[in-house]
């Protein structure tokens, strides 16, 4: 048992650092933090920045507390948040054959950290030298318990998430509305239409249209030359 033990923590642990850091620091081939937070974006884990972040910190953590035996309840307990997450947010609509994207690969791994939650990481690790080693069914549901409450507080904070960004689209909508108009240019379509010259503004007036203001009004010559009848 005590070698059986040793490479489950290895193998399981092992793998998770890898996971991990790929998504924080892009190791072995991995997308990186900012790589990372836009693939979270696309499957709707909002903020990408923070999940990713989250979810590296949880793999890689967790992962180095069950390969070295430390804490093993709590490090079980992160590496059964983050594969309950996967499956909620990623492979549950497929079912559970890994080669249709399905959650049989993320079970395995749950269930196998929380086997070494309630057996215990064996005498070859950090709680059994520092005689703190937690072993017992307790211990097993502790960790299943607390991971499940770690993804259900990353699901609800992703829908919160989401749910602000529903309210605020009608807002940025209303504003695009307002910015432009069918598609035109809102500067063009908000200025004034340009008046045609005025006459007077250098062209003369058509010959044919005499100006009324330079010419006598009928009569106006009769009545102001005296009469020449007595």
């Amino acid at each position: 048992m005590k070698v059986g033990r040793l490479l489950l923590r290895a193998s399981v642990g092992g793998f998770f650092i890898g996971h991990g850091t790929q998504k924080l620091f892009g190791w072995f081939g991995g997308q990186g933090l900012q790589g990372q937070a836009e693939t979270f974006e696309q499957m709707g884990l909002k903020p990408g920045k923070v999940q990713a972040t989250a979810a590296g910190a949880a793999e890689t953590l967790g992962g180095a507390g069950v390969l070295l035996g430390y804490r093993t309840p709590l490090a079980a307990a992160g590496l059964v948040s983050v594969m309950a997450t996967a499956i909620n947010r990623v492979h549950l609509p497929n079912g559970p054959w890994a080669h249709k994207g399905g959650y049989e690969y993320n079970v395995v791994l749950a269930a196998a950290a929380v086997s070494l939650a309630e057996s215990g990481p064996g005498s070859l690790s950090l709680d059994a030298l520092r005689g703190k080693e937690k072993t017992g069914a307790k211990w097993g549901l502790f960790s299943l318990g607390l991971g499940l409450v770690g993804a259900g507080a990353a699901h609800v904070f992703t829908e919160m998430q989401a749910g602000k960004s529903a309210d605020s689209a009608p807002e940025a909508g209303a504003a695009d509305a307002g910015a432009s108009v069918n598609g035109s240019d809102p500067v063009a379509d908000s200025a004034p239409a340009a008046e045609p010259e005025s006459a007077s503004a250098g062209e003369p007036e058509s010959a044919g249209e005499p100006d009324s203001a330079g010419e006598p009004e009928p009569g106006a010559e009769e009545a102001s030359t005296p009469s020449t009848d007595a």
